[in-house]
């Protein structure tokens, strides 16, 4: 159940920065609104998954997941540039959330 609640919270992560970049430096009140209720509920799901998850392992993984999210987010909604150094570092990052996984187990 804490790998799920961890993932949740990475998921909400892409949200909230996608939100920020909406909210346009805090100036629109609805993107504002919607970071800040999921920047909380990310926030509790990590601690939450904390208790039984180390926190090494909980932290990479939180931010590795925002990370790529927030990649792909960038790529597909905001029309951000895609480039093989650009890949090859998300694959990167992707492979060490992978070996965290399983240093966990």
């Amino acid at each position: 159940m804490a790998w799920i609640m961890l993932v949740v919270a990475g998921v909400l992560e892409v949200v909230w920065a996608y939100s920020m970049k909406q909210s346009e430096g805090f100036t629109r009140l609805l993107p504002s609104v919607v970071t800040i209720v999921m920047m909380i509920a990310s926030f509790v799901l990590l601690s939450v998954s904390m208790r039984s998850i180390p926190l090494g392992t909980a932290y990479t993984v939180w931010t590795g997941i925002g990370a790529i999210g927030a990649f792909i987010v960038g790529i597909a909604v905001l029309g951000e540039q895609v480039n093989a150094t650009r890949i090859l570092a998300a694959v990167l990052i992707v492979c060490g959330l992978v070996l965290m996984k399983l240093s966990a187990d």
